[in-house]
């Protein structure tokens, strides 16, 4: 027979005491989780971050139901999401570094957009617009290349630097459709005969003759005028040739399309590339053969109106060509990050 009663008292309540404290001392032995959940620290040890946007159709009306594919460079797998009644979106915790957004809709054209993410970064993309698939369009299968393109073209003459000096050459929409060959040769004359133009090239002229520039040219009104001339030929040629000329032979676009996301040197990598590359009029980049030639071609003209005493042979054509691929990227550096501030009726405002 059991004789656990006849035990003493203290010992049966020392026994109770130990066999209730038992779970709490397992408990303790246990380790502990961290107080983060599995996504809350990447696995480089970088806080996540969040990507976020809206997506909207040309009209600027909330396209709700967009399918939203997210792609980074950290992860072989993508993700998705759909946009809610406002047309909103949001990823969060993404790792830092490059991404890819896949936005796709029923009768929408699908469109890409790219960034750079910094670790912990909360991400707001531009504003994504959808334009109609011509595939499911019965009004849009029956346009021209011209009348897709106008209303973009349209707003870009409209472009220009504190309401002055043209801007025409940008696209601020990264999915601007490519334009026509009558639309090159109507934006490169535009930008030739605006009255701008001959101002800024008034003032050139001043300042090469009060410097004796091209002294071949002489002085007075005569060597005014011969230096004037000159400067608008050159300015001439090299927008016809550039931006209209070379263009639809090699049937490239001559316009510079603003990235406006990722990180700085991303887009300064791109906007300076754009002086060698430049997208083909069927969206792929390729080898800007229009842009190189054109300003070699304006340079290897100059020769003829130049004084002789001035000129310097193939060397000079040559320098000057590459001063002006050079000034290509710089002006395009100027494009991506000041000069869109400064441009009004821009087809797209920060």
């Amino acid at each position: 027979m059991d004789r656990w009663w006849r035990l003493p008292v203290s010992e049966l309540l020392l026994a109770c005491v130990f066999l209730w404290f038992l779970p709490v001392l397992a408990c303790a032995q246990q380790p502990s989780l961290p107080a983060t959940s599995p996504q809350a620290i990447t696995p480089q040890g970088q806080l996540p971050g969040s990507i976020s946007g809206i997506v909207i159709d040309v009209g600027e009306t909330v396209v709700a139901g967009a399918h939203v594919t997210l792609v980074t460079g950290s992860s072989a797998q993508a993700r998705e999401a759909t946009t809610d009644a406002g047309g909103a979106f949001v990823f969060p915790d993404v790792a830092a570094g490059d991404f890819k957004l896949t936005v796709t809709c029923e009768g929408l054209e699908p469109t890409l957009t790219s960034g750079t993410m910094q670790a912990g970064e909360t991400y707001l993309v531009p504003k994504i617009v959808l334009r109609v698939a011509t595939a499911h369009s019965s009004v849009d299968v029956s346009l021209s290349r011209y009348d897709v393109a106008e209303p973009e073209v349209k707003a870009e003459e409209k472009q220009r630097l504190v309401g002055a000096i043209p801007n025409y050459y940008v696209a601020y929409d990264w999915n601007a459709p490519p334009m026509a060959k009558r639309q090159k040769f109507e934006l490169a004359w535009k930008s030739t005969i605006d009255p701008s133009s001959f101002i800024i090239e008034a003032g050139f002229a001043g300042i090469q003759q009060a410097q004796n520039d091209y002294p071949g040219f002489g002085q007075g009104a005569e060597g005014y005028g011969k230096r004037f001339g000159a400067g608008m030929a050159t300015e001439s040629t090299g927008n016809i040739l550039g931006g209209a000329v070379f263009p639809i032979l090699f049937r490239q676009d001559p316009r510079y399309f603003y990235k406006g996301t990722g990180s700085f040197w991303s887009r300064a990598g791109y906007a300076l590339s754009t002086a060698v590359i430049i997208r083909g009029d069927n969206g792929r980049w390729q080898p800007s053969y229009s842009g190189i030639l054109g300003n070699f071609s304006a340079a290897g003209l100059s020769n003829l109106y130049y004084p002789a005493s001035s000129r310097q042979g193939a060397g000079l054509t040559i320098s000057n060509g590459v001063v002006g691929i050079a000034f290509n990227g710089a002006s395009n550096l100027l494009q991506e990050f000041v000069l869109r501030k400064l441009t009004t009726h821009s087809s797209s405002k920060p």
